[in-house]
């Protein structure tokens, strides 16, 4: 459990640093990978401010539910509070990607 934990951890790290910008790293991820054509699909909603933003979200929220499977050695209540609490926002946000990545292709011109 300690490696579920640990992967949790940095998950929510990640997804931290992410969503906060820290020392530019979200800048760089949008230019270096979500801002590029993948094939013959053109860049989606992770390329806007609000899609990089809902994805580092999601991040946080996965990191949030290994962190919770992992506190279970520890704790039922706190590990069943990060379940929930990454379970809700990984819904939400997943929510808010698709309907993102569905505006955007829709707004693409053909």
């Amino acid at each position: 459990m300690d490696v579920v934990l640990g992967l949790g951890v940095l998950l929510c790290l990640a997804g931290i640093v992410l969503l906060l910008n820290v020392l530019g790293a979200g800048d760089y991820v949008v230019r270096r990978v979500t801002s590029r054509s993948l094939g013959e699909l053109a860049p989606g909603f992770a390329a806007t401010p609000r899609g990089f933003k809902t994805y580092a979200v999601l991040v946080l929220a996965v990191g949030e539910l290994c962190a919770g499977i992992g506190l279970t050695a520890v704790s039922i209540q706190l590990a069943a509070a990060a379940l929930g609490l990454g379970a809700v926002t990984f819904g939400a946000a997943s929510i808010i990607a698709i309907t993102g990545e569905v505006e955007t292709f829709r707004a693409l011109k053909r």
